[in-house]
């Protein structure tokens, strides 16, 4: 109970901030399911791109978080406030299983969203990284579509006061993203580059001119 009401209070909170400071447009929300699990696979630019994304969709099932599982060691407190918010922590690198099962059936039971950046890191330089297979993984397993999210700053990386446009685009239909047994190297790349694709078109269509 006092999770679920932190959790109202910091999101609320940081509507108001982020959007004082940042003026963010958010393009595409239209396109999150509002019923069922699915994968939110955004871009990754900066440390409050999770908080972007977050205030960005605002309605709905609270979201599972993928973060790095540094986060949440930091301190007692602040894990707890991760832990409010949705956030897991996983190791990079390392496959842990059990907290993967549990994202799943997550999904697949309670119909919860996860955010995850599948280029696994910050971009230092605002081009895309290169996309690790984890999201497909798991969206694959879970059976639920991916929405591409793209983050897009006025100023190339962040800045405070610059504006911010959080992009939503068309899910990709879990049929294209199941991997079968075998999870064949082809068909990871094909989800890789359909993920891209979306990527570019999201950019092309809201870049700042």
């Amino acid at each position: 109970m006092l999770q679920t009401l932190f959790y109202g209070f910091i999101v609320t909170a940081a509507w108001l901030v982020w959007h004082i400071g940042f003026r963010i447009q958010v393009i595409g929300k239209e396109n999150i399911p509002k019923e069922g699990g699915f994968v939110l696979a955004s871009n990754h630019l900066s440390a409050v791109d999770p908080v972007f994304l977050v205030i960005a969709r605002y309605w709905g099932k609270k979201m599972i978080i993928l973060g790095k599982d540094e986060l949440m060691h930091l301190n007692p407190i602040l894990t707890w406030m991760f832990r409010a918010v949705g956030v897991r922590g996983v190791e990079r690198g390392k496959g842990d299983t059990d907290l993967i099962d549990g994202i799943i059936r997550d999904m697949k039971e309670e119909g919860r969203g996860l955010l995850i950046f599948p280029e696994g890191t910050r971009s230092k330089t605002g081009e895309l990284g290169k996309v690790k297979s984890g999201a497909f993984v798991i969206a694959s397993a879970a059976g639920v579509p991916m929405v591409p999210a793209r983050i897009i700053y006025s100023t190339g990386l962040l800045k405070v006061f610059c504006r911010a446009r959080v992009c939503f685009g068309e899910p990709i239909p879990a049929e294209e993203l199941f991997l079968g047994e075998t999870k064949s190297a082809a068909k990871l790349r094909a989800c890789k580059k359909r993920l891209n694709e979306a990527w570019d078109a999201l950019y092309e269509a809201n870049k700042f001119e």
